[in-house]
């Protein structure tokens, strides 16, 4: 690690002990307001944690970045919306995190960014018990992809399910999507070989992009991550004949699949612990807007917000999936899909969902 102090600009400073904390076991930090002008010493890294819709003067920030343009910085976001992220990449904000992301995945993403390049960490595939060499990206789909083994095994075996499980998964999710992008989330989760595992770290993956990309509170960020990864908790009393088929499935072996829908919010209503938002996610990601889904036939506004939401995630993850008897759909291709099925998905969810993949 370079010899220098890192440079947090922040406006709650008193709140934001723990990240100081957590900086300083890269390198000491200096702790300054947005006017502050940088410290003398050599600066090897900047966080900005501002609100950078308030006005308010900036000179300090601005000066260090203009005297050190390549300086790795990361900056930490009060809200993911367009004006907020545009203020950031005016100022030279290359990534941006959610103010609510855990510090050690902030600490995580500035020591990638400080790494000298001659000297990568050497990847290493996901594996059970994830050191510390193991990139973000790959120890949080690990460890979701624990959590959807443990779901999927005691389903099978007892039909229950333990609620707070779920919860050990949603903060390595979310920051690993805002530190290591879409794109490295879908290319690591690829590799599992799994259809059931993959499809609901997909899902998961790309509803936390999106969920960022609305500028979610960091509660209902959350909140979808969670449906999404028991959205098919039910496919676990699936005969594995039928889940497990390596071609497409008959109309009779595809009529008992669509009972996975049920059986999964029957599991969890046993299970007790999730909320009815899980529930509805759980029962109703197959229904439709023009009512030609399973299993209730819900049609337009019968159907909730969030599960339309979470139905356009597992609509195009199922598309971009790998499966044995294709490979994965072209991004551009699985869209052109999704905007065909116009009257059956919420439209301005999709051109909303279109944005927030743009690029993968």
């Amino acid at each position: 690690m370079p010899a220098g102090t890192l440079v947090l600009y922040t406006d709650q400073p008193a709140r934001r002990a723990d990240l100081l904390r957590a900086l300083e076991q890269i390198a000491p930090c200096t702790t300054l307001g947005a006017a502050e002008p940088p410290p003398s010493a050599t600066c090897i890294a900047l966080v900005a944690d501002l609100d950078l819709l308030v006005p308010a003067p900036l000179t300090g920030l601005r000066s260090l970045i203009a005297s050190t343009p390549d300086l790795p910085r990361v900056f930490l976001m009060r809200s993911m919306g367009t004006r907020s992220l545009s203020a950031a990449r005016g100022l030279g904000g290359r990534l941006c995190l959610p103010a609510e992301t855990p510090v050690g995945t902030v600490v995580e993403a500035l020591r990638a960014q400080i790494r000298p390049p001659a000297a990568p960490p050497k990847p290493t595939a996901p594996v059970a018990g994830s050191a510390p060499g193991v990139p973000l990206v790959a120890q949080a789909a690990d460890r979701a992809g624990a959590v959807i083994a443990s779901l999927l095994e005691s389903a099978r075996a007892s039909g229950t399910v333990d609620a707070a499980l779920v919860n050990e998964s949603l903060d390595p999710i979310l920051g690993a999507i805002g530190v290591g992008g879409l794109t490295a989330w879908l290319e690591t989760v690829r590799a599992y070989d799994d259809a059931t595992y993959q499809h609901c770290l997909l899902v998961a993956g790309l509803a936390a992009t999106f969920a960022i990309d609305l500028g979610f509170s960091a509660t209902d960020r959350q909140l979808l991550v969670r449906a999404a990864l028991v959205h098919d908790v039910g496919k676990a009393k699936i005969p594995l004949a039928i889940l497990n088929k390596p071609g497409p499935l008959d109309p009779a072996e595809r009529t008992v699949m669509c009972t996975h829908a049920a059986l999964g919010h029957e599991i969890l209503v046993k299970a007790g612990g999730f909320d009815e938002t899980v529930l509805a996610v759980v029962r109703h990601h197959h229904e439709m807007l023009d009512g030609s889904g399973y299993p209730d036939g819900l049609k337009g506004d019968a159907i909730p917000d969030i599960v339309r939401l979470i139905t356009v995630c597992d609509v195009y993850a199922a598309l971009v999936e790998r499966r044995p008897y294709r490979p994965p759909l072209p991004a551009a291709e699985a869209m052109r899909i999704l905007h065909g099925m116009k009257g059956k998905l919420d439209g301005y969810l999709v051109r909303a969902f279109e944005r927030s993949v743009a690029g993968t």
